[in-house]
């Protein structure tokens, strides 16, 4: 796009929201022409990739999904990880989930996010490269553009936020939305997405 409009490469800015907010503040610590990036209800997926309680344990996981890969070669798909109903949405929270992933549950396994197009898994040997990704390690050298962080009272994932947002430079700022869910930023308009914050933040920053 920037290509045929070379006045826009000034104007770019980024957005992420849960994962993707930490691919959008990784992509704007490393490449320069992103001016100003906003992060919604960030998880970052390399940090809970390494989230076991010893060095030994990383090492199985490594050798385990290292492996894995030959077994996807050989039977030319990818094993894969079904988190979420495929032929239809379901009524019900399965038993035994942790509090978040009750609450990624009611997204995407209830009739609210589920639709027949969506990607209902993840392959098993995904997480090898986020054992060798942090992705938020340079956070810090986004600045002198500013970054603006969205979370919500009712997020189960804002100390993820609070503890990135300690790790970027000035400028930065950050929004807590009262009553709001980590799943009410991906479809609730009714006064919860601050969209009016985020097109005053661009509009500021990407002159």
């Amino acid at each position: 796009m920037n290509s045929k409009n070379k006045n826009a490469r000034e104007k770019i800015g980024a957005i992420g929201i849960c994962g993707g907010a930490a691919f959008a503040l990784s992509a704007t610590s490393m490449d320069t022409r992103i001016k100003a990036v906003v992060s919604v209800a960030i998880i970052d997926m390399s940090q809970l990739a390494r989230q076991v309680p010893d060095k030994d344990l990383i090492q199985n996981m490594k050798k385990k999904l290292s492996l894995q890969r030959w077994v996807d070669a050989e039977k030319g798909t990818p094993e894969c990880k079904v988190n979420y109903p495929e032929d239809k949405p379901t009524d019900e929270i399965p038993d035994g989930l942790q509090p978040l992933w009750q609450e990624f549950f009611a997204f995407y396994g209830l009739e609210r996010g589920w639709h027949k197009n969506a990607t209902h898994s993840l392959t098993t040997a995904s997480n090898l490269v986020f054992l060798n990704a942090e992705l938020i390690r340079y956070i810090d050298e986004i600045s002198p553009r500013p970054v603006l962080f969205i979370t919500g009272d009712k997020d189960l994932t804002m100390p993820i936020t609070n503890d990135i947002f300690e790790k970027a430079a000035e400028p930065k700022e950050k929004i807590v939305v009262e009553w709001a869910q980590h799943i009410d930023f991906y479809d609730n308009t009714n006064n919860i997405i601050p969209f009016d914050k985020i097109k005053e933040f661009f509009t500021k920053n990407l002159k």
